[in-house]
């Protein structure tokens, strides 16, 4: 049935998504086809006097101060998502290229050839503890869309005014970390943190949320965690990529075309330091591969709303808010989340 293979985009997850609901998931989902890999993991981590994988996702219960911990959270995640993307059906599906959300960078490099599924773990792993190697603070998200998911109008504009305004203030540091399309997550110290608090303007839904056990990702505080990156992890781990990668600026690594030592120093530099456009990476993927669905491997699926939101961001075939994302989805899905069963059984076969 080669000829009726559907193209799929495929979005790694990154930090947030192995929570509570997700105990147990890769020993149910997996632990009898894929108990070599799991092994593996279980081993590199034990060499590092770590709890193995299979330790933390066969816990009685889930803890949030022992889960939630960069050096705990990191190895679950790539865990569920390798191992989804191994359960990927490949007679059903041609994976046109990859991409993934902040950490789940670490993911779509072993997802597309560019480092092996064991150095995928080991960079994870490593970066999970690195990620803790910062000085105070965190980081904020903010909604920048309405209920139907449509953008507020002047509201990004000066939230980012506000932020860059209050970066600028002696002892303040504050700045963009992720652009998730309808939600905007900044990332400071906690005098820059506690300044947007006060200052922000009414936002959509929620309240501003302080995120639980997260650094100041992707702006210049975490350098420690670059360094300590660039000294652990070696580019001889890098490889050409097999599948295209899309990455937190909306660049392409292509087959054939990608320097090992320019992926190795992206991912251990900008990667780390400067903002990561999530938005931008699935609205690039989709305009230059066109694909039939986007896949979204475990674990959760609480990326989903973001996936939409970047869609809808370029009224991506047709889909203009929230309504039509879901009459989109309950016709003929676009989004196939592995994290919701009914849609894993139509990823998976």
């Amino acid at each position: 049935m080669g000829g009726n293979r559907r193209t799929a985009l495929v979005v790694a997850p990154g930090r947030g998504t192995y929570g509570k609901g997700e105990l147990g998931s890769i020993a149910r989902l997996h632990g009898a086809r894929f108990a070599d890999v799991i092994a593996n993991f279980d081993a590199q981590r034990r060499e590092r006097g770590q709890p193995a994988v299979s330790t933390l996702d066969g816990a009685e219960r889930f803890s949030v101060a022992t889960h939630m911990r960069g050096d705990v959270a990191a190895p679950l995640i790539y865990t569920a998502t390798a191992l989804d993307w191994l359960s990927i059906d490949r007679e059903k599906y041609d994976v046109v290229a990859v991409a993934g959300n902040s950490m789940g960078w670490y993911s779509a490099l072993a997802l597309g050839g560019a480092v092996s599924i064991a150095d995928g773990f080991r960079i994870s792993n490593a970066m999970g503890l690195n990620s803790q190697t910062h000085g105070p603070g965190g980081q904020i998200l903010l909604q920048v869309v309405d209920d139907d998911w449509r953008p507020v109008p002047g509201l990004r504009d000066r939230l980012l005014a506000l932020v860059a305004a209050i970066g600028t203030r002696p002892g303040h540091a504050l700045a963009l970390s992720i652009d998730l399309a309808g939600m905007l997550v900044f990332a400071g110290n906690e005098e820059g943190l506690a300044a947007l608090l006060a200052e922000a303007p009414p936002t959509p839904g929620r309240d501003p949320l302080r995120l639980a056990g997260h650094g100041p990702f992707h702006t210049p505080l975490m350098v420690g965690s670059s360094d300590k990156a660039r000294a652990e992890l070696p580019v001889s781990l890098f490889g050409g990529p097999a599948i295209p990668m899309v990455d937190g600026r909306g660049h392409i690594w292509r087959r054939f075309s990608s320097d090992p030592s320019e992926v190795w120093d992206y991912t251990f530099g900008h990667q780390i330091l400067a903002p990561y456009d999530f938005a931008l990476s699935v609205q690039v993927a989709v305009k230059e591969y066109a694909p039939d669905v986007l896949i979204l491997p475990g674990p959760g699926d609480t990326l989903g709303g973001a996936i939409a939101q970047a869609l809808i961001g370029i009224g991506w075939q047709g889909i203009g808010g929230k309504a039509d994302f879901m009459a989109r989805q309950a016709a003929d899905p676009i989004l196939l989340s592995m994290g919701r069963a009914e849609q894993r059984a139509l990823v998976t076969g």
